[in-house]
């Protein structure tokens, strides 16, 4: 490259223009560094960018009088707030007033794990700080995450906040609509609109030269990204050179205005300070150049006003999900992830228990959030955590990040055993009654099955002749010890409906009283003198639920499987059809696993550079794949209530995997626990679980998310993500002209897998053929990801799903059931 850079003959804009440049520090917990660390870093930015609003604003330094701030999440002013003085609070507010600063409504920059209630908590955190001083916040802006559930628009509106600016990063990502730069209406499924601009990334300004000493090289890739540790004075060079080509390149693809936003960091890093030298090199270009380009900092409110000044008629409307891309990052943590989502449905349960907060205070609750909402954070894990796992530092915030979800899960149940306490709940005490509630907490009515519980030297109780009484009715109720000694009902409830249980003991001969009939040898004994069962013999009371040499049949299902295969029809009897889709590649519930090899498996450099290459696939070229095979089945129970089967299987990475099939003999319900012990692997893999049930053609897929149900491969934003997609509780198929169901609750694992999982060029949503339907894998393992996910995903797991069939229900009550089956009833002792 010559010494000298000259615009001299290289591409320059034909109008005016003014870039707007939003000033701020993109907020990682974790990624940069320990995230108590982080967090003093953001509350000293916002003292530096207070201490350089005031002095612009004294006329103490002229040269800053341009310089904003925006404070790109909330968590950084509610810590600022919870240490400054006095005299810092009002100085804040007072910049936050003239527009110095400007705060954002974003809480922090999340995946999709967050249900609707923690949108609207997290949404509503700086308009209610906002509103105490007589202010409103109006924009929100987010920053490295690529999309967001549908209900994220909907929290938005619903906490006053009219726009969104996303900043998106391509890195095994993409922006929607096929371009970036571009605003659209984002309408929400209550039909209000929240005006977005899809933006560039997060750091962009850095690389055009906003910022001295932090050039950056990231997004462009010109003659000059080689060459950018030059003297510092041909630093104006170099942006100017990139800065007349980035406007000429919009004017070239029809870019409609005469303005465009660029984000800009203090330094070239994330969770970077703010830095009054832009204001300085700001000013400075303006002299020498503002007449054709002017540069001014701004806040979001400031770029949407003027935004607004345009004829926004026109602006293309655009109704559905927007996929996160980024989201995958909590199946790397599968099993925190997991303890996850049971707090967030724990924390529901307590809200309904006790809505007026009188047994757990709000404190409480709002404590039991926070843990949620660091956990659900979009860093997940250090920088280095795939380089070099066993670095102190990446050992030290991956238990630090893990620790969010135990705390929400300690605090959830804290909170929930208050509130049972307050129902007369039974603490450990002699002659304790047995008698127990039963509460449905979900807004829908739900049939499940319920295990009693009993400590384990209460367990002689089930030996002896008992029964189990509703109290209200004074009925015996049906009920099941299953193989490990647990106690089984099925109950019937309303929304907060709640039953009042009790075990009666019968004072008759037990089978181990002094008659002594099990000691007695029996001629007819089907059990060989070693003591092991091991022939099959007809139930004497003929359970209504047949278990066969390969198959598990009800009165509304009838599953069977194949040695070498596994599951290979789940009949509908109702309707005599096969519930598993046709075209299907795999067996319901069959395990998939995924591998791919790096040149040298021992070298660091080449396990991350081999994640690198993959680019949105999530594997490479070359990954090996291997679909689990079936090598043995056994009942473990079957009774009045139900019958359960163990399903083992043999795959590659897993040394042991196991399905525990539970059918119901009296609903059409079937609950599946999957058991299984991963590998410890270095190199990138994926485990899935096959999902493949259709109700035929005419059957809409949904997806249950937050606040929202929507049709994936339909109800999306152009251009989004079709590979996968986060969900709340679960999925569904629904056929609208016959108001029936099929749904499969997912209680453990978000994540769904609804694009190919062969490696190649990936499709965005509009570009798959019209006829074209997703497939259904739970996407439970990965560390594709060659930075901050966990290395290894080896351990022991257990995820549960169940497959149940409904009728009468439109889409709404169908997610709203869907709801309620995979919340799962309340039981505790009471006194």
């Amino acid at each position: 490259m010559n010494k000298n850079i000259s615009l001299q003959g290289s591409h320059r804009p034909a109008r005016p223009w003014t870039i707007y440049t939003i000033h701020h520090s993109h907020t990682d917990i974790g990624y940069t560094e320990r995230q108590e660390r982080i967090e003093q870093y953001h509350v000293d930015f916002i003292r530096q960018a207070l201490g350089i609003a005031d002095a612009a604003h004294r006329r103490e330094r002229p040269e800053w009088e341009s310089f904003r701030w925006t404070c790109e999440t909330f968590w950084a002013v509610e810590k600022f707030l919870e240490s400054a003085t006095t005299e810092e609070k009002e100085a804040f507010q007072q910049a936050v007033i003239r527009g110095d600063i400007e705060l954002s409504g974003t809480y922090l920059n999340m995946t999709e794990l967050p249900d609707f209630d923690l949108l609207l908590r997290n949404h509503g955190k700086a308009q209610r700080y906002a509103e105490t001083f007589g202010h409103r916040i109006d924009s929100a802006m987010t920053a490295d995450i690529n999309g967001y559930s549908w209900g994220y628009a909907e929290s938005l509106l619903q906490n006053n906040i009219e726009h969104l600016f996303s900043c998106i990063h391509t890195h095994h990502g993409m922006y929607p609509l096929g371009r970036k730069q571009t605003p659209f209406w984002w309408e929400s499924q209550n039909g209000g609109r929240l005006l977005v601009w899809n933006g560039e990334h997060y750091m962009f300004g850095n690389e055009l030269g906003f910022c001295p000493d932090a050039l950056g090289k990231y997004i462009i890739k010109d003659e000059l990204q080689h060459n950018l540790m030059e003297p510092q004075e041909r630093h104006n060079d170099i942006a100017a050179l990139r800065i007349n080509r980035y406007l000429w390149n919009l004017e070239q693809e029809s870019y409609p205005y005469s303005f465009v936003p660029v984000m800009v960091s203090g330094l070239g890093t994330d969770n970077a300070s703010p830095n009054a030298d832009i204001a300085e090199w700001i000013s400075a270009w303006n002299k020498q150049y503002g007449d054709q380009i002017t540069i001014k900092m701004a806040t979001l409110s400031e770029f949407f006003a003027a935004l607004k000044l345009e004829d926004l008629s026109s602006l293309p409307v655009h109704r559905g999900d927007w996929p996160d891309w980024w989201t995958d990052g909590v199946a790397s943590t599968a099993m925190h992830t997991q303890i996850y989502r049971d707090a967030q449905r724990t924390l529901r349960k307590v809200k309904r228990l006790d809505p007026g907060h009188v047994a757990a205070s709000l404190a409480e609750i709002e404590e039991a959030s926070q843990a949620l909402t660091m956990y659900a954070e979009h860093t997940w894990g250090y920088h280095s955590s795939v380089y070099e796992p066993w670095h102190p530092q990446v050992q030290m915030l991956e238990v630090r990040k893990q620790a969010y979800a135990a705390e929400a899960s300690k605090l959830a149940y804290r909170a929930l055993d208050q509130a049972l306490a307050a129902r007369h709940g039974a603490l450990l005490a002699p002659h304790r009654p047995l008698r127990y509630e039963v509460i449905n907490t979900e807004p829908a009515a739900a049939t499940l099955q319920v295990a009693i519980p009993l400590d384990g030297w209460e367990h002689v109780i089930l030996k002896k002749t008992f029964e189990l009484i509703d109290e209200s009715t004074g009925q015996r109720l049906p009920y099941q010890l299953t193989h490990t000694g647990a106690l089984v009902t099925q109950l019937s409830l309303e929304p907060d409906e709640s039953r009042i249980l009790y075990i009666h003991p019968h004072e008759t001969p037990d089978a181990f009283s002094a008659s002594g009939n099990m000691a007695t040898a029996r001629n007819t004994e089907p059990i060989a003198c070693e003591g092991i069962a091991d022939i099959w013999t007809q139930p004497l009371t003929p359970y209504p639920i047949v278990v066969g040499k390969s198959s598990l049949e009800s009165d509304f299902f009838r599953i069977e499987w194949e040695m070498n295969k596994g599951i290979t029809a789940w009949i509908d009897k109702t309707r005599s059809a096969d519930l598993l889709d046709g075209k299907r590649e795999h067996g319901a519930f069959t395990p998939v696993y995924e591998v791919t090899p790096a040149q040298d498996e021992h070298n660091p450099s080449e396990i991350c550079s081999t994640r690198r290459r993959m680019g949105r696939n999530r594997k490479g070229t070359n990954v090996q794949r291997d679909a689990g095979r079936l090598t043995r089945a056994t009942v473990l129970d079957n009774g009045p209530l139900f019958a359960l089967v163990e399903l083992v299987f043999d795959v590659m990475g897993l040394s042991y995997y196991a399905l525990h099939i539970k059918m119901f003999a009296n609903k059409s319900r079937v609950e599946v626990s999957v058991r299984f012990h991963k590998d410890s692997v270095w190199l990138p893999e994926n485990v899935y679980v096959a999902l493949p049930f259709s109700l035929g053609t005419e059957a809409e897929l949904y997806a249950e998310k937050a606040g929202c149900h929507i049709r994936p491969w339909k109800d999306q934003i152009p251009g989004s993500c079709l590979d996968y997609t986060s969900v709340q509780e679960g999925i569904f198929w629904h056929l609208a002209k016959d108001r029936e169901a099929l749904t499969l609750s997912m209680t453990d694992t978000p994540l769904v897998q609804l694009g190919t999982l062969e490696h190649g060029p990936r499709q965005l949503h509009t570009m798959q053929p019209p006829d074209s339907r997703p497939s259904t894998y739970a996407w439970i393992l990965t560390n594709y990801w060659e930075t901050n996910f966990k290395a290894t995903l080896g351990g022991f797991y257990e995820f549960r799903y169940a497959v149940e069939r409904h009728r009468q229900l439109d889409s709404q009550q169908t997610a709203m059931t869907l709801h309620a089956s995979t919340g799962q009833f309340t039981v505790h002792r009471i006194k």
